[in-house]
């Protein structure tokens, strides 16, 4: 399975960005899959979760983002993508998908966003 994100970058404080995440290979894992979503990384700081999503739609986010960040995803496609609007300072991290399977966690390899106050 490889995880292949786009859409980071460097926006004002109160800006958008979409980021989307497309999976490859998971023909062979496809019943297992539990989940994908978003975490991100502040220097200094742990991996969060952002936002998640399940096979059937359901979806969590972190508090920090309610009401501000929507994800949502194309099974089809196997793409996962995150809306992000009035975005803060505090949102800058490198963000990395993820797909979580009841076996193992696969891993993207981290899209920078940056936002300027």
């Amino acid at each position: 399975v490889q995880l292949q994100a786009f859409g980071g970058g460097l926006v004002q404080s109160g800006g958008s960005l979409r980021l989307s995440c497309a999976a490859s290979g998971v023909s062979g894992t496809i019943f297992s899959i539990k989940s994908m979503g978003w975490y991100r990384q502040a220097p200094g700081n742990k991996r969060e979760l952002v936002a998640s999503i399940t096979t059937g739609g359901s979806t969590n986010y972190a508090d920090s983002v309610k009401g501000r960040f929507t994800i949502s995803r194309d099974n089809a496609k196997n793409t996962v993508y995150l809306q992000m609007n009035s975005l803060k300072p505090e949102d800058t991290a490198v963000y990395y998908c993820n797909l979580a399977t009841w076996i193992t966690d696969y891993w993207g390899q981290g899209t920078q966003v940056t936002v300027s106050s």
